[in-house]
């Protein structure tokens, strides 16, 4: 079981009666019976290690003597030492212990370095290892006085950190994982296992160990072929792979592998307990655990999804379920004491309980987070002050656990690797697998400890496995950001713009959205975008949900209920408006698939562009990060602007910023009106703004739109920005069509004009003109460098719509217009810049 133990739970009655008779010294003064017991148990362990004496005098003990009123120091002026008082002990610990932690992530993450790095470094400094050698630093900040206060802040820490992981986990995933991660889990946990048990055997018999080495060879085993789901979560999440395919693949292969950890752990536990305990005992102990479960699973289940059914969707979860929950973790963690499976087992079970992410899940996360991410660098500390490197005195100790961590690491990697080469994943992704599958961390370092306290290792294999952690973990790291890189496989190999779409293709589009706000503005695009049977149009609709109350991320194809529910989530709503839609242009729009992605906001392009790749999308189409709700501007967060810049840098086809100005008093769908009927297209010049135009071309053969031209040009009739011949080429060529579209066409459905400007200004005043003018505004993102562009861009400050569109996104620009800001598809297959490509000049032209 993760977590830490008081040591084994032998009786100490002739040490309660040694504590009993301490006299009262001076006046003032007791001797704190928690101080002493907590020194006498170690005194006891010491003392089943050595050996009697022949006299049958007892060893000597020593106790600890302290103030009653020992929490808070009167003050210096008063006389007392504050460090040898609790709260001012444990505050400034707590200061030191996290400040080291920073400043050793400040220069390991450059590096490549996770944050347990860190954190079990920062420990190990503060220990006898470093610091700690000097006795001054080691008994004024952490002396013995005050260390059982910090012990059990850290335990707290931990019991907290445990139920929220618990929360953080759907254990249906277990059930839904498939047969590829349901094997690699298996492979994974048993063919080190049985490797290195081998391994030990033959050590066992062939090479001389002493005793205490020997003994802890079975618990070295276990330590090494973990592979535990919340270390493999964090580290994840801090390479930003967490809704990768290979991140996907290697979370839910750890929760197999963590069962099946589990399942080996409690059996040897249970025979542990069995050999060494009565019968009485181990019935006992097992079916205390079985009823607390049931009690658990049939009892706080039930009434944490009533609480989840009471709380409608977008709202708060109310603070009385919060406290409830809160309540009930301690007394889980009580009980959980009680009967024998610690703090830290019972918060895991309730949590576990708990459904996770949004309502409940996520209020619990964020209530607990923040506490939990000061205070856990306490753990880290005392495993830090455990670990003494001056304890490592046989090499021979250190090459065997050494060996046994080699063999489990080849072990893992051969039962990792073997399932996905078979199924012809590329040799760098499966050996990024089973990198991220050998790493360790704080389930590893629980685990140490709790055997450490259990007198099951000694602190010299103690020491030599916490080094281990951190030289695995910290080598892994860096070699899978270079192996591994999940924008590699969103080259596409072929053009994927609306440019080079061929007549009578259909437009495959991938709308993009955080909210029900912004479907009627995507839908009314979808409308005037000429939807016809030769020419329909196919979309694909993903609802972006942030990551919050779980461990790891989904992308999943939303079923539609057979029963229709009065209350229907946010998903609900945008895919049945889309449906809708669909059913209103039967045989010209395709609603191809609707998918609900849950991933944190800094890779949430990951599913994105992964999703536009596999269904061979021509267009993305992402809003914009402000909203504008009846002519006021709602800033949203800064995340989502780095999400659509993520978007177009990493994006395998064209990709639309909709800025969404549609007045409509009614939020509901309008699906029967053209909100769009006035259309303009910007031009300056360049790839981008082709693929505007491209958009406004097709939009001009729908009879209810009208598409306006307005092309800037300079005093000598050229474009305003600059270019490669063979990019004026390609305007000169698509602007001659329009031209000849616009003379042949009858009525005024699509018109030309040509704006001379000389600065920055007159562009400025132009753009507003046209926006005003119109329902809908095409602007390419990117144009070459001119001076005219160069004051464009110190006007505006640059963000992911390039300097024209930020024009037309200020607040300062208050018209009804939306816009569409375009970029073309940037990466190709063996290309740096498609433009520049000579081979793809005909299909250009």
């Amino acid at each position: 079981m993760y977590g830490l133990s008081r040591g084994k739970r032998e009786s100490f009655s002739p040490f309660s009666i040694f504590i009993s008779r301490i006299p009262m010294s001076t006046k003032g003064q007791h001797c704190s019976s928690i101080h002493v017991s907590h020194h006498l148990q170690n005194a006891a362990n010491l003392s089943r290690s050595s050996p009697a004496r022949s006299d049958g005098v007892a060893p000597e003990m020593s106790h600890v003597c302290s103030y009653m009123d020992h929490a808070n120091s009167k003050g210096i002026w008063f006389g007392d030492n504050p460090l040898l008082f609790y709260v001012p002990s444990l505050l400034l610990q707590l200061s030191l212990i996290n400040v080291v932690t920073k400043c050793f992530h400040f220069f390991l993450k450059p590096l490549g370095q996770p944050a347990i790095i860190s954190q079990i470094l920062a420990g190990v400094f503060l220990g006898p290892s470093v610091l700690g050698q000097s006795t001054t630093f080691l008994t004024n900040v952490f002396p013995n006085e005050t260390r059982v206060v910090l012990e059990t802040a850290a335990a707290f820490a931990f019991m907290l950190f445990i139920f929220l992981i618990g929360v953080k986990v759907d254990p249906t995933m277990v059930f839904r994982t498939g047969k590829q991660p349901l094997i690699i889990g298996i492979l994974a946990i048993f063919v080190p296992y049985g490797l290195s048990n081998f391994v030990a055997f033959l050590l066992q018999k062939h090479v001389y160990l002493d005793q205490e080495t020997f003994e802890a060879l079975p618990f070295i085993v276990a330590v090494q072929c973990m592979t535990a789901f919340p270390v493999v979560a964090c580290f994840l999440d801090d390479l930003k792979i967490l809704n990768s395919e290979i991140g996907r693949l290697a979370s839910s292969s750890s929760i197999i592998c963590d069962v099946c950890n589990w399942g080996i752990m409690m059996i040897n536990y249970t025979a542990r307990l069995a050999d060494r305990k009565s019968f009485r005992i181990t019935i006992g102990s097992f079916f205390s655990t079985v009823l607390f479960l049931v009690a658990i699973l049939y009892g706080i289940r039930p009434a944490a999804l009533w609480a989840v059914r009471r709380t409608p969707e977008g709202r708060p979860v109310k603070e009385i379920y919060i406290c409830a929950v809160l309540v009930t973790l301690m007394i889980c963690g009580f009980i959980g004491e009680l009967i024998g499976i610690t703090a830290f087992g019972g918060s895991l079970a309730l949590g576990l309980v708990i459904p996770d992410g949004p309502p409940l899940g996520a209020a619990l996360e964020e209530k607990l987070d923040s506490f939990v991410h000061v205070f856990m660098p306490l753990f880290f500390a005392v495993s830090g002050l455990e670990t003494n490197f001056s304890a490592i005195k046989h090499m021979e100790h250190v090459g065997v656990i050494q060996l046994l961590a080699c063999v489990s690491i080849v072990g893992k990697v051969l039962g990792t690797v073997l399932p996905p080469l078979f199924l012809r994943i590329p040799v760098r992704d499966a050996l990024s697998l089973a990198l991220i599958m050998n790493t360790k961390g704080i389930a590893e370092l629980g685990f140490m400890i709790q055997m450490k306290h259990m007198n099951q290792l000694t602190e010299e294999p103690y020491t030599v496995m916490v080094i281990s952690v951190v030289v695995i973990t910290g080598v892994i790291s860096p070699i899978i950001k270079v192996l591994y890189d999940p924008s590699r496989r969103y080259l596409a190999y072929r053009r994927r713009t609306i440019l080079h779409l061929r007549r009578n293709e259909e437009l495959r589009i991938l709308t993009c959205l955080h909210s029900p706000e912004t479907v009627q503005a995507v839908i009314s695009l979808l409308q005037a975008s000429n939807a016809t049977k030769e020419s329909p149009i196919t979309i694909v609709v993903l609802h972006l949900v942030k990551l919050v109350g779980r461990s790891s991320s989904l992308l999943v194809a939303h079923r539609q209920h057979e029963k229709s529910s009065s209350k229907r989530t946010q998903s609900e709503q945008i895919f049945s408006a889309f449906k809708k839609f669909e059913q209103l242009n039967v045989g010209r729009v395709f609603l191809n698939n609707t998918f609900k992605g849950i991933s944190p906001y800094a890779t949430m392009h990951n599913d994105v562009c992964s999703l536009a790749l596999e269904k061979r999308s021509i267009l993305i189409i992402v809003p914009f990060h402000k909203q504008y709700i009846y002519g006021e501007t709602v800033e949203t967060s800064s995340a989502l602007e780095n999400l659509n810049k993520k978007v177009l840098d990493k994006a395998p086809c064209s990709v639309g910023v909709l800025i969404d100005r549609v007045k409509q008093k009614n939020p509901r769908y309008i699906l029967s009106e053209q909100l769009l009927q006035k259309v303009a297209v910007i031009f300056f010049g360049g790839a981008d703004d082709r693929e505007a135009l491209a958009y406004g071309q097709r939009m001009s053969e729908n009879p209810s739109i009208q598409v306006n031209l307005i092309r800037f040009i300079t005093s000598d009739s050229e474009n305003v920005v600059g270019g490669k011949e063979r990019s004026k080429m390609l305007d000169a060529k698509i602007l001659s069509d329009f031209k000849h579209s616009a003379k042949t066409t009858s009525c005024k459905q699509v018109s030309y004009q040509e704006e001379e400007v000389s600065s920055g200004k007159d562009v400025v005043a132009l753009t507003r003109s046209v926006g005003d003018a119109n329902d809908l505004v095409l602007v390419g993102r990117r144009h070459g460098e001119s001076d005219i562009m160069h004051q464009l861009k110190e006007w505006r400050d640059r963000g992911e719509l390039g300097a024209v569109g930020e024009i037309l996104a200020s607040p300062e620009h208050n018209c009804a217009a939306s816009v569409l800001v375009l970029q073309q598809q940037t990466k190709l297959w063996g290309l740096q810049d498609p433009e520049e490509s000579t081979h793809l000049r005909k299909c250009d032209l």
